[in-house]
C-alpha cells in the first residue's frame, strides 16, 4: 500500500469516527496530530485529505447531494459518504491528484470496507461528477 492510499486510508479514519461519533472532525483531527516522526503520527496528506474536505464540505456535500439519484447525504452508509467526500475534494479542490487516481482509491477503499453494492455506487457518482467537473468549477 502506497503513502498516499495510507494516507487516505487515515483520513476515512477521521472522517468515520468524527461521523460515528457526531464530533466535530477538525477537533477530533487536532487530537490526532502528534509530534512528527512518532508512530501514531498522521501522515501530512492526511490532515490535508480532512482540512480540504472539511474547508469545503458544504460544496461536495451540495454536489454529492445533487448527483446521487434517489440517495441523501445521510441515506449513504458512512464509509461511502467519507470516501465519496475524500474523492470530491481530490478531483475537485486538489490539483495534485489525478482524476482518475481519485476515483480508481476510493471505489478500491470502498470495495474492502464497505457493502458489495458500494464500489459500483462510489465509482458512479464519482465519475459522473468528473464528467460535469468543468461546469462544477465554474
Amino acid at each position: 500500500m502506497g503513502a498516499r492510499t495510507k494516507a487516505r486510508k487515515r483520513a476515512l479514519d477521521v472522517l468515520f469516527e468524527a461521523d460515528q461519533r457526531e464530533v466535530d472532525a477538525g477537533t477530533l483531527l487536532a487530537d490526532r496530530v502528534v509530534e512528527p516522526g512518532t508512530e501514531a503520527a498522521l501522515p501530512q496528506y492526511t490532515v490535508e485529505i480532512v482540512e480540504g474536505v472539511l474547508e469545503h464540505r458544504e460544496r461536495i456535500d451540495e454536489i454529492l447531494s445533487t448527483y446521487s439519484h434517489g440517495w441523501t447525504i445521510e441515506r449513504m452508509p458512512s464509509v461511502d459518504r467519507a470516501l465519496l467526500r475524500i474523492g470530491t475534494w481530490e478531483m475537485l479542490f486538489n490539483d495534485d491528484v489525478p482524476d482518475v487516481v481519485a476515483i480508481d482509491e476510493a471505489v478500491d477503499l470502498t470495495r474492502g470496507l464497505s457493502t458489495d453494492e458500494s464500489p459500483d455506487f462510489v465509482n458512479g457518482l464519482l465519475g459522473r461528477i468528473l464528467s460535469l467537473k468543468p461546469t462544477l468549477l465554474a
